[in-house]
């Protein structure tokens, strides 16, 4: 029922955003809401093709759907045409197909199979190392299709590899990477002080950031407080010292230069420990440390030479290190022009002004968002919202009901993309996270999305109306 409402809500939103005074009828197939009206109907013989299917296919053929889909976006990136600055569509006539929205179905079927299958630990590096080639060779795949922001769709699956017994740790430090990379890029060419201009700022504070959260390791893993107390005093001892001389002596001091000394002392110290107490978690502190400065020290680099320039380009508008309402911003500054002006209850369906005039580029797709905004208002979106919700309460309930490993595991895959595909639109709509190009689900206009979304939801669904079958077996 959710599924059924949430896609007749992006039917309407989608009229609306399409909405002319010359073209009304709903089933006028030259328009992009008559189109997605066929794409639903479609959907919907997917959905009962899947319910029909026995359930045993989806586990005995995962690897073979995953071949499949392998082998078709790697003939994808040869042969696609470019359309829009990637070349993700295969053309047939009038139609075009997006690959990588249903290799996400293929991927998250052979994530479960490999995981449930016997004998597989999240301890064993080795079968880490195939687990990551399953989740990434996609993901590899569909960004040489130019298409950033589904090849990171699947780093939502750390979530679900978290479920099933990765270290919590693995998440904190994604998490850390991530942040490191932010500042970095935001407070890279920002000085520290006049006296030595090319100091950065970012390097800094990623050093200070970096030696406070290996106190906080240091106190949760071996649990050692002297090791902790020792390093701590070490470094208000150095970064005391440096203090005294810059703002009371007036003395010019290479911050990053401290910094890199006191990292040193840190990670000679924690080796030392490692070696007298035998314990490989000071190791892994030691490696965090180099980590952060290797990953400071990459980030400026594949910034600039790995990331396109508009990729580039959304990223500063986002950090705020760029101000480009006319150009890379203009996108997100008109949709939350136009979420803002809804107000509490919307301007009405079909009065939205920003929607009509075509002020929002993609309103129909990626920014689907903005129109229900900007027609419903603050009510409307939360509505939109508090739906989505359930639907992930949802499948978490579904999932965690399952009696089969491989249920589960997918169960928790789908809700972990959903999860992603929703907060990330929604961020960059409201201009919270950078322009990526992913769809909102079962909202946005696309087949090739609404097709993807509806074999995810409804595999599984199939799968948890077959649980019982599992405890007879």
């Amino acid at each position: 029922m959710l599924y059924l409402v949430l896609v007749a809500m992006g039917l309407v939103s989608i009229y609306g955003a399409v909405y002319n005074f010359e073209d009304t009828v709903l089933w006028d197939f030259s328009q992009r809401y008559g189109k997605q009206l066929v794409w639903i109907g479609f959907s919907f013989v997917i959905a009962a093709v899947l319910l029909a299917l026995d359930n045993r296919v989806y586990s005995i053929f995962a690897y073979f759907f995953y071949g499949i889909s392998i082998a078709v976006l790697v003939i994808t990136v040869f042969i696609a045409p470019e359309i829009k600055g990637s070349r993700s569509w295969l053309v047939f006539g009038p139609f075009n197909i997006q690959p990588a929205e249903f290799a996400k179905a293929a991927t998250c079927l052979a994530v479960a199979k490999f995981m449930s299958s016997y004998g597989f630990k999240m301890t064993n590096v080795k079968d880490i190392l195939w687990l990551s080639a399953i989740i990434f060779l996609p993901s590899c795949l569909i960004l040489l299709q130019q298409e950033t922001g589904l090849a990171l769709t699947y780093a939502a699956l750390l979530f679900v590899l978290y479920r099933e017994g990765m270290p919590g740790i693995i998440l904190f430090l994604v998490f850390c990477c991530a942040l490191f990379f932010i500042v970095t890029i935001k407070f890279g060419d920002v000085g520290i002080i006049p006296a030595f201009p090319e100091e950065s700022y970012g390097l800094f504070l990623v050093m200070v950031m970096s030696i406070i959260i290996q106190l906080g390791l240091l106190l949760i893993y071996p649990k050692d407080f002297p090791a902790t107390r020792n390093i701590l005093i070490g470094n208000a001892v150095i970064f005391g010292t440096t203090a005294v001389l810059y703002f009371l002596f007036d003395i010019p001091v290479r911050f990053t230069y401290v910094g890199y000394f006191s990292i040193a002392l840190s990670t000679v110290y924690l080796l030392i420990y490692a070696f007298l107490r035998r314990k490989s978690a000071y190791v892994g502190i030691v490696f965090f440390l180099i980590g952060s400065l290797f990953l400071v020290n990459m980030a400026d680099y594949v910034f600039d030479n790995i990331l396109q320039p508009h990729q580039q380009t959304r990223i500063k508008v986002t950090l705020g290190m760029e101000n480009d309402p006319q150009k890379a911003g203009y996108n997100v500054n008109q949709s939350v022009i136009a979420i803002g002006s809804g107000g509490l209850t919307g301007k009405g369906f079909l009065n939205g002004t920003q929607t009509k005039l075509k002020y929002v580029p993609e309103q129909d797709t990626d920014f689907i968002f903005c129109t229900v905004g900007e027609e419903h208002g603050f009510i409307g979106t939360m509505l939109v919202l508090v739906l989505f919700l359930f639907l992930l309460l949802r499948l978490l309930y579904l999932a965690e009901r399952q009696r089969s490993p491989f249920s589960r595991i997918y169960g928790y895959c789908v809700t972990a993309i959903i999860f992603f595909h929703l907060a990330i639109n929604v961020g960059m709509v409201i201009g919270l996270t950078p322009v990526i190009g992913i769809p909102l689900p079962f909202f946005s206009y696309g087949g090739s999305s609404l097709w993807g979304f509806t074999i995810l939801l409804f595999i599984f669904l199939r799968l948890d109306a077959s649980r019982m079958e599992y405890l007879k077996t």
